[in-house]
């Protein structure tokens, strides 16, 4: 498993509030315990891990808006600052994955060490987020453009062109800007009529 794939961690977190809208779905622990997905470590979570999901979500999603901004020195001193509080210790695992032979298929693991069940949360982010951005670059971490969204993404396209969290909102912006051009071109059509209009109705009081 490549480490970076723990990045997701980190954009499923910040994408559990979607503060343009006025919407938070990490109000209950059930909340926190679906965002581990299958992970046993969800079992650890408490009434208390609520508050402190939303402290991380928030210093997670400021790392998405300073490379959003490009300001690549702020989003990596962000990302820094967690990963000093939240560290992991990389191991080797395969036990639970084997071949066909039998054999276990070594991969790298991420093996965190909690106090608590975001302690633990947050330190495979911000490792999977870190694995990510020193990979990829800086500027493949988004924010989605189609207001009011925002949400975060991972860009992982073959020449950065992405802008837009999902195909939803894609389709969305596209159809926003079409019917945007549209009004435009009716605006400068009503426009040349109107000053044809006028001309013509100059020219005839001319001639009089």
């Amino acid at each position: 498993m490549e480490l970076a794939y723990y990045s997701d961690y980190a954009v499923r977190l910040v994408n559990s509030e979607e503060p343009a809208r006025g919407k938070d779905s990490l109000t209950s622990v059930e909340a926190v315990r679906d965002l581990f997905g299958d992970m046993s470590a969800a079992r650890r979570a408490t009434d208390a891990d609520v508050t402190r999901f939303r402290s991380v979500r928030a210093r997670l999603r400021a790392v998405f808006e300073a490379a959003d901004e490009g300001d690549e020195t702020l989003a990596v001193d962000l990302l820094n600052s967690l990963l000093l509080e939240f560290p992991v210790s990389p191991q080797i695992s395969g036990h639970d994955h084997r071949d066909e032979d039998g054999r276990p298929l070594w991969h790298m693991h991420l093996a965190d060490h909690p106090s608590n069940a975001t302690a633990g949360y947050a330190a495979i982010a911000a490792m999977g987020l870190a694995f990510h951005l020193t990979e990829y670059g800086v500027d493949r971490l988004g924010l989605c453009e189609a207001a009011p969204c925002r949400n975060a993404y991972l860009d992982t396209s073959t020449n950065r062109s992405r802008r837009y969290c999902s195909d939803r909102c894609a389709t969305r912006a596209n159809v926003a800007a079409y019917r945007a051009r549209k009004r435009l071109e009716a605006d400068r059509s009503g426009s040349s009529g109107l000053a044809a209009e006028s001309a013509q109705r100059t020219s005839a009081s001319g001639e009089r």
